[in-house]
């Protein structure tokens, strides 16, 4: 463990300590959310764990520029570069234009930042307001000789011209263009190859496109980050944070999109997520039952806890979902409550130690910078509540670094929380039956859970931050 913070760079494949371009300033791009569905609960572990990373930063003293895109146009369905936008799909399926789709996704994923506070970027940058910027970048890749034309298709990156494409993902283009067979799209030149501005089809119009040197079209996904990374970050930034899955496609062309004309290193740092995973494997919107927070909490699960779940584990080891271990994380985070309730109650004639709690903060300060651990700092915390040589006052003094560096809004959670800690089992298991049947609209049988838990003595109260049980 370290004074400096040290993380995992995802290029260098090892810990290395973390040092800015800046004294002044730490320089952030974060790839947000294509915004044609609502962001599953895989997606919002990885912003969990970049929020980590954005809360270490500021105890350790710096000031932040933090960007994060919304894609609003041009992802393909298909890594290959063809298929439908994903964006044009969610419009037909909902009989909405695709704008009101773009805005009811974008809300929906900002209020799933806040309800799990999850620290708002400086900027959020939206992808349909950077044309121009990603069409003078396809240009200048293009006047660099890094560039082709597919004809009837769009303009492509040539991923061989670039001999340090495969540094980030470690990926054998060689082999790659060996074994590939031809079933990418056709006029490729190899099979990494990437579209970097898409031509539309001449008999379809499509609802979301724009004039350029190449005809009607829209970007590819790749270049909309680069475009407007290079624009409110400039050619060198600090750290560049996003999901494992980005590694070998999205974040290596990324940088090829950049590195060749800057002829500068343009990411220092490369912090990567691992998946939230299911029993069918990595979580996604097209496996499986789909998870948002709002079905979470329909089921009666706080959005806190849910957090509380993600940050038991570290940001680079996958994390098995299921509803048992929601559930225990639940009840570990409402128990913390309450316990430090009861910390309350005993520390009003306490004085503060402050030697023990300079001790105590300096500690914490240790365990997080070892590579965010977010895991070993709770474990940490719930240590020193039952450490006996310290008194209640300075484990509660103790709560607003906890809080700064963890999320878990500890402090306020104290007043608005209510106990649920003591309902009987039978209860609580019915609680979770009522939320299941409402989340499948079987209001009918909701209604009857609800008398069920009545004539067991309890009242039931949905709330914004979720189920109130009381005593009726």
């Amino acid at each position: 463990m370290s004074e400096t913070l040290e993380l995992y760079n995802t290029i260098e494949r090892k810990i290395v300590p973390f040092i800015p371009l800046s004294n002044q300033l730490v320089k952030i791009y974060a790839c947000g959310p294509t915004v044609y569905n609502y962001a599953h609960i895989g997606n919002l572990r990885t912003y969990i764990n970049q929020d980590l990373l954005v809360r270490a930063l500021k105890f350790n003293g710096f000031k932040i520029k933090h960007v994060i895109n919304i894609t609003d146009v041009g992802h393909l369905t298909s890594d290959e570069d063809s298929g439908d936008d994903k964006m044009e799909l969610s419009a037909a399926k909902e009989g909405a234009t695709i704008w009101e789709v773009a805005q009811k996704y974008t809300d929906a994923f900002m209020n799933d930042f806040q309800e799990l506070n999850i620290t708002k970027p400086t900027l959020w940058s939206k992808a349909t307001d950077h044309i121009d910027e990603q069409i003078e970048l396809v240009k200048r890749l293009e006047e660099a000789g890094l560039a082709y034309k597919i004809e009837n298709d769009g303009i492509y990156y040539d991923t061989f011209k670039f001999k340090d494409y495969n540094r980030l993902g470690g990926q054998n283009l060689e082999e790659l263009k060996a074994g590939a067979r031809i079933n990418f799209t056709e006029g490729k030149k190899n099979i990494s190859d990437f579209a970097l501005w898409k031509v539309s089809p001449q008999n379809k119009k499509r609802l979301m496109q724009w004039p350029s040197p190449w005809g009607m079209g829209f970007p590819g996904w790749h270049i909309e980050c680069s475009a407007m990374a290079l624009k409110h970050l400039g050619e060198e930034i600090d750290i560049h944070c996003g999901g494992v899955d980005h590694i070998k496609i999205h974040h290596s062309n990324e940088i090829a999109q950049v590195e060749p004309l800057t002829k500068k290193r343009w990411v220092r740092y490369w912090m990567h997520s691992e998946f939230l995973i299911d029993q069918s494997g990595k979580m996604s919107k097209s496996t499986g039952e789909f998870l948002t927070l709002s079905l979470l909490k329909s089921k009666g699960y706080l959005p806190l806890a849910y957090r509380f779940y993600c940050l038991g584990s570290h940001y680079r080891s996958k994390l098995n979902f299921s509803y048992e271990s929601l559930d225990a994380a639940q009840q570990g985070y409402i128990g913390l409550i309450a316990k430090l309730r009861r910390l309350m109650a005993e520390s009003k004639d306490l004085q503060v130690e402050n030697e023990k709690l300079i001790a105590i903060r300096g500690k914490i300060k240790k365990i997080i910078n070892n590579d965010l651990n977010s895991s070993e700092t709770l474990a940490y915390l719930f240590t020193l509540l039952k450490d006996y040589s310290v008194n209640a006052s300075t484990k509660i003094a103790s709560l607003d670094v906890f809080d700064a560096l963890l999320g878990l809004d500890l402090v306020e959670s104290l007043k608005k929380i209510e106990k649920i800690e003591k309902v009987p089992e039978e209860v609580r298991q019915l609680v979770l039956e009522r939320s299941k049947a409402k989340s499948e609209k079987n209001f009918v049988r909701a209604d009857s859970i609800r008398l069920k838990i009545k004539e067991l003595g309890y009242l039931i109260e949905d709330r914004k931050e979720g189920i109130k049980i009381k005593k009726g």
